[in-house]
């Protein structure tokens, strides 16, 4: 088999998807936020859409590494997970438990991230792409303190929230 594929194709393969998925999430971010009541959360959307900014340059700086253009592919799982968020705005719109359905969906894609950057950094320093380790480790960090902080925020507030004016 001439053409069989290497973990260095799929590798650059999952980080496509997962560049897609990032402009994707830096585009839908500011419309939660515009739909969250609670100020927390709000300025947890607004926090994680400058950090967005900031994976994707890293990512742009790993496909550099790798030898590879800066290139998306379409992403169907972070697309079916902004679809949720979407119908969540459509649905709860002006219900109390508005708020804990887009902190739900914010955390699928976080839950969704952390599962794409874990695997690309094991695979980079598999592929000797130390620098390209560094990279993604960073953003792995980031999004697993912003998933805590979702979970703090939905324990400490929104939750309560969305129960007490539904009783």
């Amino acid at each position: 088999m001439a053409d069989a594929k290497t973990l260095n194709d799929m590798f650059i393969d999952m980080l496509k998807d997962v560049y897609y998925a990032e402009k994707q999430i830096l585009r839908t971010l500011p419309k939660m936020a515009k739909a969250a009541k609670s100020q927390e959360l709000k300025a947890a959307f607004e926090k994680h859409r400058d950090e967005t900014e900031g994976q994707i340059e890293r990512l742009a700086q790993v496909f550099e590494i790798a030898g590879k253009a800066a290139r998306g592919k379409t992403c169907d799982a972070i697309l079916g997970i902004i679809e949720e968020g979407k119908a969540v705005m459509e649905d709860y719109a002006g219900s109390p438990a508005m708020d804990a359905g887009l902190l739900a969906a914010a955390q699928a894609v976080e839950h969704y991230e952390i599962a794409r950057y874990g695997t690309l950094k094991a695979w980079a320093g598999q592929l000797g792409l130390k620098d390209a380790v560094g990279l993604l480790d960073q953003t792995l960090t980031e999004e697993s303190k912003t998933d805590e902080a979702l979970s703090k925020l939905a324990a400490g507030s929104v939750n309560e929230s969305a129960m007490a004016k539904a009783a």
